[in-house]
């Protein structure tokens, strides 16, 4: 049963207030034609149906009400774009297969887990129902394999956004034929997916995913400077990479974003400790190249589409000192090491604590840029 939902009898008396009041309205009216009479919630209309769902908020109640009558799973299967079951703790699996012939025009879909329960049987009736899918997060699916992959590849060549961090036993060749069939994807998790980011994928994605914004290869140890060129170079528009952990990549993973990704707006280095001051200054140079380019272009002053790096985190990267670091901070703006903001992260840098942002010599800025921020 559905925690909070109201019991049948409540249901029932609150729909006959509905009926009594819009008898009343029928009787005030002064002119019009004759109103649709509602015998019984199965009545409802279409529009108000998924007018209510969406005020309860509850995607349990969806599925309850998907199985009320053949109208009712119709008007749902039709109109019901984004779903959640997150919530299910068990039989997820089994719900999931059950569901997707109903909601086969779901554009957006949450099957995160907490304790693994999905299998390939279940993104597979997915792929074979829901062909609008744009958005779908499988993190922590530990028991799905390459079957997974291949089938959404077919099934759904819509998707932009794709979560499979933790999916463990994903392999580099499967991700690689998701990439040449789902080549709209803009964000990609791939957090602990060892098997399937390696250098190889990361090429794949620079040859067929040019679209793509931001991507997570945290803790995927296999990847090297190799494939991080590779993804510069074929991903020009990419504001979000996170590397923490790679370990072994190098400055020239940094150089080739600095040169290629002009958009990079979130950067994570956290314990590459490959990284030296090369990389750093790199970074500061491109901020320079990028305001030239700017003025080059006769770029609108006000446009704040591209304002440089708001987030790096070199957390761990021992071997980088004050200096190159601190023309980092000082090329980018948004980055802060104040605590109110505290965008540049150097945690286990205990060299770099003299690094400072512009808000420690002029206070008075953080304080306006605190209330800029709470005003919206």
């Amino acid at each position: 049963m559905v925690s909070g939902r109201p019991a049948n009898g409540e249901l029932d008396a609150w729909f006959k207030s509905l009926m009594v009041s819009s008898s009343n309205e029928r009787g005030q009216a002064e002119s019009g034609g004759a109103m649709p009479t509602l015998s019984g919630w199965k009545d409802l209309p279409m529009e108000l149906l998924l007018r209510i769902i969406s005020l309860v908020g509850d995607d349990r109640m969806v599925i309850v009400a998907s199985g009320v009558c053949t109208g009712w799973r119709d008007a749902l299967g039709w109109g019901l774009t984004n779903l959640s079951l997150s919530w299910c703790k068990q039989n997820m699996n089994s719900l999931m297969i059950s569901l997707a012939h109903k909601f086969t025009k779901l554009q957006v879909l949450t099957l995160r887990q907490h304790i693994a329960q999905l299998e390939d049987s279940a993104v597979e009736a997915v792929a074979n129902y829901c062909h609008d899918l744009r958005e779908l997060d499988l993190s922590r699916s530990f028991r799905l394999s390459d079957r997974s992959l291949y089938a959404l590849a077919h099934g759904c060549p819509r998707l932009t956004r794709l979560n499979i961090s933790g999916c463990s036993n994903f392999s580099d060749t499967a991700l690689i034929y998701l990439t040449c069939r789902c080549k709209n994807l803009k964000c990609l998790n791939l957090c602990g997916c060892v098997k399937a980011a390696t250098d190889r994928a990361l090429q794949a994605i620079g040859q067929n995913c040019g679209q793509l914004q931001s991507l997570n290869l945290g803790w995927c140890d296999d990847v090297t400077d190799k494939g991080v060129t590779s993804l510069a170079l074929g991903c020009p528009d990419l504001r979000a990479l996170d590397l923490c952990g790679c370990v072994l990549i190098t400055d020239e993973s940094v150089v080739a974003l600095a040169n290629g990704c002009p958009h990079l707006r979130s950067l994570g280095l956290y314990y590459c400790q490959n990284i030296t001051d090369r990389a750093m200054y790199s970074l500061a140079n491109s901020r320079v190249k990028s305001k030239r380019g700017r003025w080059d272009t006769v770029k609108s002053s006000s446009s704040k589409e591209e304002d440089g790096l708001a987030s790096l985190n070199i957390s761990q990267c021992t071997a980088l000192t004050p200096p190159a670091v601190q023309a980092v901070c000082d090329s980018f703006p948004a980055l802060h090491t104040c605590p109110e903001r505290h965008s540049l992260i150097i945690s286990g840098c205990l060299s770099l604590t003299s690094v400072h942002c512009a808000c420690a010599l002029h206070p008075h800025r953080a304080g306006r840029a605190l209330i800029a921020n709470h005003a919206y």
